[in-house]
Parts: structure tokens; sequence; C-alpha cells
């Protein structure tokens, strides 16, 4: 059964009250993938198109696998501090959300022949690699609270019921706000069977707060070589599974003040939701890394999209307070079902161009200019109707993925990082990345709602490579800006006019918050 009533928030972009889990949100947040990988890359800002023989090029270009010249392995710890300042209606909360994590693991076979061998054989080096680099990370807590006396999350439940004559429980039960509304008390119907909300409209408070967990893993299997120490070419078969957990929570009570103006004795309501998302995907990334002369290199990557089976589970939750009565609807008290979907979500290709400049021993200096159309992601229901809206499950999704083409466009990202070789065994590096808007003019930004997907990244890293042994430490601080609103209202007319409270517009304020991501990583490796 679909899942109309969802509430979904992954990274940058957030959903609201009535928003699906399968929409045009999570398709970009499964889509907006970064390689986390080692501590090396980190270092210089993952600008690891033409620079190679690191583990994190297999999921960004395999050819630097021809870089190899010994058999490696290694782990990457990573411990990830995230901080989110929430601005809602003149009130600003922080939430901080630190946790432990892998960003790689990773095994390279190689062979390179040595001597009168190395003279005679026009591929000077052969690699065999395996291991998981980490894409995504969706742990991140945000909380924002405050006053609002020009609409009620309320009438999201209200609208719901009112686009469906006659009783809602008779219309999607398992799913819909309207259901979840009447059966709860914060509905009322009149003599004319239109539904109406309890909150009194003299002012609420409003809370919303969201947690999630998890984050795609890419396990990777890549082959790749070098030939005559001028083309360097790579393969890599990836297989990405997202874990991503949510849980959301909303709150609404009535305002100081506002007592004189509520006839049914409303207090409050909060409506929660625990959402699961799981799913194995394929893809495959081909790349060439050409050495023009020994100071100047170039290459160039291209990654198909991923196929994504995915499956996702629903706990919805509502309980309303009014006149000391408490009304309360859960899965655990068996008065809602648990809502699981299957379905399928391809993600855009990626278009990789590389440069470097080889400082001879003192180092280098690399860029990375990214290409991904996320305007290209496209979902895949099951056959199947949806008795609710009277339209099949593939008629939906082809409804989301014409949103999806008129919302998101095909973004730029730009990696510049150096590498300074000090001493022998040290090397120091930073970093710097530019992650650009997906966002089409109109999906971007209204009066109320300006979003965007711009990132910046800064980082720095330090490293000591000995013969048989290394250590790289990496940190990268992100930071971007999301914009939310708690709430949507569908409109009754059908025209996009404005939902009328006491013949006046009702407007749903927008938080803003801004992200400040830390991620810091080790890296142990053994050559062999």
């Amino acid at each position: 059964m679909r899942n109309f009533g969802f509430v979904l928030s992954l990274a940058l972009v957030s959903g609201s009250l009535a928003a699906s889990a399968q929409d045009s949100r999570e398709a970009y947040n499964f889509s907006n993938t970064t390689v986390q990988g080692t501590a090396r890359s980190m270092g210089f800002g993952n600008a690891l198109g033409s620079v190679g023989g690191d583990f994190s090029s297999l999921s960004v270009n395999p050819a630097g696998l021809g870089i190899y010249r010994s058999s490696e392995m290694e782990i990457t710890p990573s411990l990830r501090m995230n901080t989110a300042s929430s601005s809602y209606s003149s009130t600003t909360t922080t939430d901080n959300n630190t946790h432990f994590n892998f960003n790689n693991f990773g095994f390279v076979f190689t062979n390179a022949p040595k001597g009168k061998r190395y003279d005679h054989r026009n591929w000077k080096a052969v690699s065999f690699a395996f291991g998981m680099n980490r894409l995504a990370d969706f742990n991140q807590n945000y909380t924002y609270q405050g006053y609002n006396n020009s609409s009620s999350a309320a009438l999201a439940f209200e609208s719901d019921a009112n686009h469906f004559p006659g009783n809602p429980n008779s219309v999607n039960p398992n799913n819909s706000l309207g259901y979840l509304g009447y059966n709860s008390y914060l509905l009322n119907q009149n003599a004319a069977g239109q539904y109406y909300s309890i909150v009194p409209f003299g002012g609420v408070n409003q809370l919303k707060s969201m947690q999630t967990n998890g984050g795609i893993n890419e396990y990777t299997i890549s082959l790749g070589g070098n030939y005559k120490e001028k083309l360097m070419l790579g393969a890599t078969l990836g297989i990405p599974t997202i874990n991503y957990q949510s849980s959301a929570y909303y709150q609404e009570t009535i305002a100081d003040g506002n007592s004189s103006s509520n006839p049914y004795g409303f207090n409050s309501f909060n409506y929660n939701q625990d959402l699961r998302i799981t799913g194995t995907g394929i893809n495959a990334k081909i790349g060439a890394i050409y050495k023009i002369s020994n100071i100047f290199r170039i290459g160039a990557a291209f990654h198909s999209p991923t196929w994504y089976s995915i499956h996702d589970v629903s706990n919805l939750g509502i309980t309303t307070t009014h006149n000391d009565t408490v009304a309360t609807l859960t899965v655990d008290n068996g008065s809602l079902p648990q809502n699981r979907f299957d379905y399928n979500l391809s993600t855009p290709w990626k278009g990789v161009l590389s440069a470097t400049v080889m400082l001879n021993n003192f180092g280098f200096i690399t860029a990375d200019y990214e290409f991904v159309d996320y305007s290209s992601m496209r979902y895949q229901f099951p056959t199947g109707v949806d008795y609710a809206n009277g339209t099949t499950f593939q008629q939906e999704a082809d409804a989301i993925n014409q949103t999806i083409k008129k919302t998101y466009q095909a973004a730029s990202n730009f990696r510049l990082g150096g590498e300074a070789r000090i001493g022998k065994d040290f090397m120091a590096r930073l970093g710097f990345g530019y992650y650009g808007n997906a966002f089409t003019s109109y999906g971007e930004s209204t009066a109320n709602n300006p979003y965007t997907t711009q990132r910046i990244d800064v980082s720095a890293g330090v490293g000591f490579h000995f013969h048989h042994f290394y250590t790289d430490l990496g940190y990268v601080h992100s930071m971007y800006t999301g914009y939310e609103q708690p709430y949507n209202i569908a409109y009754n007319d059908g025209n996009g006019k404005d939902y009328v409270i006491d013949a006046k517009p009702a407007t749903i304020p927008t938080a803003k918050i801004n992200y400040a991501l830390n991620n810091l990583a080790l890296t142990l490796g053994i050559k062999f």
C-alpha cells in the first residue's frame, strides 16, 4: 500500500505532513552522492579524477587503479560531528549530532612486472580491487519551533478530508490525513458534509523535530591497468545499498491568550512517523587517465545511472487532546496498520573531467569537473490500482516523474585540491568543493521557499607513507542551507488559490536550517 501520509526529510530538502515517501525529494537525496572514502582523498577535496593511486578513485574514476605498483589493504573509520541551526517564526534552535562510522575498506591486488619483464610488456601494471566506499550519510538531527497565527497544520488534515465526499473512513483509511484527523477528533463535520478543524485560529505554538540515520555504501569490484605508462584504463561494477531511518515528530499546542475563541476546548495534537527505507542497486563506471607528459595528466569517467530496488516501511501515529479527552491512533495499539511499499528508482548518470599538474617530487595540484543531470531521475511503481485516487500506481509514478523533469536540472560540481610532500614520508593536503544547484526556477525559489542545493566543502589533511605502512588523517567541513515548511495545504478549489481562514489567506512559515557537517577520518593501510 502506498504511503501518502509520509513525512520524509533527507539531507538538503525536507518534506512535510502531506509528502509521500516516493517523491521528487527522495529521488534527489538518493541521487545526491559524493564519495567520502579515504582520509587521503578527503584531504584534497576528493578531486580524484586524474590523480589515482587511491581506493576512493574506484567510485570516481576507476582508471586510477593504473597508478598502483603494489598490493594494498586499508580501512577508514570516521567521526562525524554535525550541527543544525534552525530559524522559524523568529525563534532559533540548535541541534548537535555525533556518530562513528566507516568511510571505506578495501583490497587492491596488483601485478606489476619488474626488470626485463617490465621493459618487454606493454601493460606495465594490472590491478584488481574490491571493497566499500561510503557515498552518502543521512545522520542528522534538527528541530524548529515558533508561534504561528496565520495557519495550523490541522488544515492539512482538513483539506485532505474535503477532497473526498462522504465519510473519510471509506477512502484510503490506511494512509490519508483526512482519516487520521477525523478519527482522532481533530476534525468535525458540519451539516453540509464539509470537514473543519477544531483548532482555533488565534495562534498556536508549533514544533517539528526530525532525527535521521543511515547512509549509502557502495560495494565495488574493479579492474584497471597501465598501458605503456601513458594510458590508464579502468572499470567498476558498483553495488550501492541504501539504509535510511527517520523519526519525525510534529506538535501543535494552543497559545496563551487563544482560549477565548476555542469552543471545542482544543489543547494540542501531535503527529509522528517512523520510516525505514532499504534498497540495493547496481551501476557501472568506466574511466581513463592519459599522461600528456610527466607533469600534466588528464582524466575522464562516465557513471551509469544506478538502478535501485527499494522497500519502505512506515508507522504513523496521531494524538489529539481537547476538553481533557485524549484520542490516539497508532500502529502499536492496533488502530492503524503498518504501511509497506516496494518500487524501483533510477538515479542520474554522471560525467567527470579532470586534470592534474604533477610538481615533480613536491606533490600535485588537481581539479575535477562533474556533471549530473538530475532531471533524468525516474520512478517505476508496481502494477496495481490505488483505489484512494482511482489511478494506477504507475500513473502516479509518471506524475512524479513529470514533476522531477520540471523541478530539477543538470548541476555542475567542482573540486580542487593539492598535496605537498614535506620531507621523505610526510604529506600535507588542502581541498575545496562546490556543488551546484539542482533546482530549476520552477522548483528552486518562491517568495517563501528559496530552495537550493548548493553546498561548499573545505578540507585538509596530513599523511605519513612508509615502505610497507601508511596512515592518513583527513577532515572535511561542509556548509549548506535547507528550507522547509512543516506542512502543505491541498487547496480545495483546484485552482492553486490560497486556503482561506476567516476571509484571510492561510500562510505557512518557512524554517531556515543552516547545516555545518564535519567529517574526521583516519585511514590505516598496509602495502604488500
